[in-house]
């Protein structure tokens, strides 16, 4: 029965369940190391005025302290950055499994580094760390979502592609119950909390040789039809994979007929400019909900709302808490209710629950309560991140585009949002600093805009094969070709109003 509950209809083999394990490992460490930074911050800013202090005979000014903190969270999505820009070109050179063998190197490599730190008295070191394992996490953010969509069948894809952000979720959960005071989050172990990002590359390294390759990238990319073949058998638990392989060779040969596209060719290809702006948008809308400046600085937000710093630090818990409840509820509504449905009621629940932790923040002083709603508003806007936001965007990009340009669309969705990290990551202690109680405003905008955007824009993909889903794509361009001489007319969208609504 349990088997039906996932993956709906089709079996469930122990390969399978091990290669969805060994790949969500990737998004565990992305998670991990997005919420492991947001505790600690107290006491890391102590060792590097300590480390100044040793060096140079005084501590850092505040101001110097706030940019340089503001660095070491940020320099994560620099690396990210960089590894989601080449995450498309290492999956298809490398695989999908041994590209993420490979890449379980960089995030032991990076463990290292910040482990040892402390005893090197070197900040540097967490600051290289961290932009090392933003690197590693850059990768996996491309290859976890890409491997997970291309193992699943039609009907359970969605489902399969929710489980990163599930595993986003709990890394998020386990840093941040490890971060609390009274376990790793304090001056004897915060090195130890930060090396702790060893743990699930080395639990890939170990499980990702005995998982198949993805069948798709074999058949399609490395053209063995053979091994697509037994590594289909292997995950589907039955020798009648003919339908599964019917639809990949017929990517195939759309794929021939198209040819292999590089992200330039991608940029350039006026067919495919569609779903790639609704590919970055999509991701734009994750970031720049604000829920990065909630991951990485709640702990500091409730303080600021005049909550005692421990019980801060506890109640930064219930964010990943509810991020890993409410994505266990959305795998299954994923290929049931839709992937559009459920982005549109997450963004317009964030953009309600945005406006009410400006307003709780603004009359915390008028208001005593309001620093406890403070907390609840806040929790309630990431179950609505969770519903929608945390997981679509990555999954949907897959679904957007057919295996040709699927690598390049995929690196240059994942670019954008590592920028867009980036820029909500240092920016917002400005933000605070400039905004004060009202620096929520900003994320309030982005988000209203990107519900209007998603409701017009957005196709709904749910139960289609890559393969449909790319021939309307090829639809909608012969329909735009036909009517290019009638201008205002929004032809683009004829073909998805008439599927979605």
């Amino acid at each position: 029965m349990s088997s039906h509950f996932i993956f709906y209809q089709q079996k469930v083999t122990g390969r399978l369940l091990l290669a969805v394990f060994s790949a969500v490992m990737g998004s565990v460490q992305f998670g991990f190391n997005t919420g492991v930074i947001n505790a600690p911050e107290e006491t890391i800013k102590q060792f590097m005025n300590e480390t100044n202090y040793g060096r140079f005979g005084e501590a850092m000014s505040a101001d110097t302290a706030v940019l340089m903190y503001s660095l070491l969270v940020a320099i994560f999505a620099v690396g990210g950055m960089v590894g989601g820009l080449l995450a498309g070109w290492w999956a298809t050179f490398f695989g999908r499994k041994f590209g993420m063998i490979l890449n379980s190197g960089f995030g032991i490599g990076a463990a290292v580094l910040m482990f040892f730190s402390r005893l090197g008295s070197s900040y540097e070191m967490v600051i290289a760390g961290r932009c090392l394992v933003g690197f590693n996490c850059g990768l996996y953010t491309g290859l976890t979502p890409l491997y997970l969509s291309e193992i699943g069948s039609a009907n359970n894809r969605g489902a399969l592609g929710t489980l990163h952000q599930l595993g986003v979720t709990i890394g998020i959960l386990t840093s941040q119950i490890l971060g609390f005071p009274e376990i790793l989050g304090n001056e004897g172990y915060w090195h130890v909390l930060l090396g702790l990002c060893a743990v699930p590359p080395i639990l890939q390294l170990l499980s990702m040789p005995f998982c198949p390759e993805s069948p798709r990238y074999l058949l399609i990319t490395k053209e063995k039809r053979e091994d697509a073949h037994k590594a289909l058998v292997a995950l589907r638990g039955t020798a009648d994979v003919d339908s599964d392989l019917d639809e990949m060779e017929n990517e195939y040969q759309h794929e021939q007929r198209e040819g292999k596209i590089s992200w330039t060719h991608l940029l350039r290809k006026r067919s495919l400019w569609k779903p790639l702006i609704i590919s970055i948008v999509m991701h734009l809308s994750q970031q720049l909900s604000g829920i990065t400046a909630v991951f990485y600085y709640s702990t500091k937000l409730y303080v600021n709302a005049g909550i005692h710093p421990n019980t801060a630090a506890h109640a930064t818990s219930g964010i990943g808490a509810i991020m890993v409840t409410m994505t266990l509820i959305t795998i299954p509504l994923m290929d049931r209710v839709g992937r559009r449905t459920l982005h549109l009621l997450g963004i317009g629940g964030m953009f309600i629950f945005s406006v009410l932790i400006t307003v709780t923040l603004a009359l915390k002083d008028t208001v005593d309560w309001f620093r406890i709603a403070n907390i609840v508003v806040s929790l309630l806007y990431v179950v609505f991140f969770a519903v929608g936001p945390g997981s679509i965007p990555w999954l949907i990009v897959a679904e957007l585009f057919s295996q040709g340009p699927r690598p390049a669309a995929m690196s240059i969705a994942v670019v954008i949002n590592w920028i867009a990290n980036f820029s909500v990551g240092y920016a917002f202690p400005s933000m605070q600093k400039g905004l004060g109680d009202y620096s929520f405003l900003p994320f309030t905008v982005m988000l209203l805009f990107f519900w209007i955007f998603v409701y017009i824009y957005l196709p709904e993909t749910k139960n289609k094969t890559f393969e449909e889903i790319s021939e309307n794509w090829k639809s909608m361009k012969n329909s735009i070709e036909k009517k290019e001489d009638t201008p205002k007319e929004n032809t683009h969208l004829s073909l998805y109003s008439k599927q979605k609504y």
